[in-house]
């Protein structure tokens, strides 16, 4: 699984609502922090957390979408169970501690 392209507000929202639990990664080409974290963040995911969809926002080409969910910097994680913002990690974002976080949040969800 990777990270599937966002491109619109709409095409978001949409993904949120028909999926129970998603991470949304918010960043730019420019980053290159964002770069590194990335797939850091999808292996994490991936290997421990299957039941989580990963959506990837450019947030360079579709300003309009983090405006929507106050995201003014890079690079930001939010993670949304049923369509509602739970997870919210922005610039300095330490891997173990993400996932200590996530790891509660996925084992009160699903189990």
């Amino acid at each position: 699984m990777d990270f599937q392209n966002i491109q619109s507000l709409e095409e978001l929202e949409r993904r949120l609502q028909s999926n129970k639990m998603a991470l949304v990664y918010f960043s730019h080409q420019k980053c290159n922090v964002c770069k590194v974290l990335k797939p850091k963040i999808r292996e994490l995911i991936v290997n421990n957390y299957p039941n989580i969809s990963l959506f990837y926002v450019d947030t360079i080409k579709y300003p309009e979408v983090p405006g929507q969910y106050s995201v003014f910097a890079v690079p930001t994680i939010l993670v949304f169970v049923e369509d509602k913002e739970y997870i919210r990690e922005s610039r300095h974002i330490s891997v173990a501690g993400f996932s200590e976080r996530i790891n509660k949040l996925y084992k009160a969800y699903f189990e």
